[in-house]
């Protein structure tokens, strides 16, 4: 994974609750992701989001996956 994607990765406090946002924007990660999930493609992001570039929607990718990407954990019944 490219550390120069995940670079575009911003967490501010004061900003978006401190949810991670793209290069210091107010979009987060799970907005981009979850545009994606409901069938908007890339280009019609960057069209209605000016401020995107095609490699932040890259780099939420990239840092979902990261961020799923850990041992199950087992909780023994």
């Amino acid at each position: 994974m490219s550390e120069d994607l995940l670079s575009r990765i911003t967490i501010e406090p004061g900003k978006r609750g401190g949810k991670p946002c793209v290069r210091g924007i107010r979009i987060t990660v799970a907005d981009v992701l979850g545009w994606l999930a409901a069938g908007e493609s890339p280009d019609s992001i960057l069209s209605y989001h000016p401020d995107l570039e095609p490699d932040d929607i890259l780099a939420c990718l990239a840092y979902g996956a990261r961020e799923v990407d850990h041992p199950p954990v087992v909780i023994a019944a």
